[in-house]
């Protein structure tokens, strides 16, 4: 076999492994996946699977900086197509939560990891979501420096954004099951699309945003 088909080989069987630890962890977390299972998943022996990777954390640090870098390069090619704090915030915000909607397996892994039962690997994490706060961080910035926003603080604002996205996609089939409870009156948003969820986002960040006094209403 020549060393070109060899690489090329060694590449399916990596992003095959990839592609199944991230449904495996978003499933099951760190703790409870097992490298058996992920490796029947594949299709492979579990010496392959640390063949290519070295250990469990070392698949779990690759699978964390995939999800982060996928979503950063795509909300950065959006932004492209902006000219404005405002339109680029907007973006940012949209651009996410269809991602996390069509990669369910966002929200599921980022919640699973900052919560208490995660931070297997934090300084990879923060390492990695510190590039996408970044660019959150510098629009808000731009928009205040063009008069657009005032009072962000932009760490606050970020959590706000991607932990509501975030809850609302994870929690869709709990929220379901709410609204057909007899004893639940109150309005579990079960049938709001991704769509309407980013509108109230940017709507109420907006609104904040460009509050003109403390007696502004969110």
């Amino acid at each position: 076999m020549s060393k070109k088909i060899q690489k090329r080989d060694a590449e399916v069987s990596k992003q095959l492994i990839i592609t199944h630890a991230i449904e495996l962890f978003s499933q099951k977390g760190y703790a409870s996946a097992s490298m058996d299972e992920l490796a029947e998943r594949c299709g492979l022996n579990k010496a392959m699977v640390f063949y290519y990777f070295k250990n469990k954390k070392g698949l779990y640090e690759a699978v964390m900086r995939k999800v982060l870098v996928e979503i950063q390069q795509t909300i950065v090619e959006e932004n492209k197509r902006h000219s404005t704090p405002k339109e680029e915030l907007e973006g940012f915000i949209r651009t996410y939560a269809k991602f996390a909607c069509e990669h369910p397996y966002l929200p599921s892994l980022l919640l699973k990891e900052l919560s208490d039962s995660g931070a297997v690997v934090p300084e990879m994490l923060f390492a990695s979501m510190r590039q996408l706060f970044a660019l959150f961080s510098d629009i808000l910035k731009r928009g205040e420096e063009e008069g657009c926003f005032n009072d962000a603080v932009p760490m606050i604002l970020y959590f706000m954004v991607l932990g509501t996205l975030n809850l609302m996609i994870t929690t869709k089939p709990l929220r379901i099951k709410a609204s057909q409870m007899e004893d639940i009156k109150v309005d579990t948003c079960a049938s709001c699309d991704i769509e309407e969820i980013a509108d109230y986002v940017v709507e109420k960040i907006f609104s904040m945003l460009t509050a003109t006094g403390k007696g502004d209403s969110i």
